[in-house]
């Protein structure tokens, strides 16, 4: 499955089902650039089991906002809509991987 990218307007349609990580960050963030490739492998690794969303936080603001998103990057697994994980900052491929298993 692609990585997507969601917008205020689109982000609730594009998390509603499944399990979802949601990647908050920005073109600016370093670590933020760090980490899109642990998430491209993720995305190969994990196929259809989990979607991975980038929301933009400058283009975004909103959706950062709700869940009060103050550090890039901000990652969230949602289930179903709703938040069951978080994790700030950089985070290894294997540290991701071992958090979304416990969601699929």
């Amino acid at each position: 499955m692609a990585i997507t990218h969601a917008t205020d307007q689109t982000f609730l349609n594009e998390t509603k089902e499944g399990v979802v990580l949601v990647d908050f960050w920005a073109p600016w963030c370093g670590p933020c650039k760090m980490i899109a490739p642990v998430l491209e492998e993720l995305d190969g690794d994990m196929g259809d089991k989990v979607k991975i969303v980038k929301v933009d936080v400058d283009e975004n603001q909103e959706t950062a906002g709700k869940f009060g998103v103050m550090s890039i990057p901000t990652l969230l697994v949602l289930k179903d809509g709703e938040v069951v994980d978080k994790a700030v900052g950089y985070q290894p491929k294997e540290a991701l991987a071992e958090v979304l298993n416990k969601h699929v």
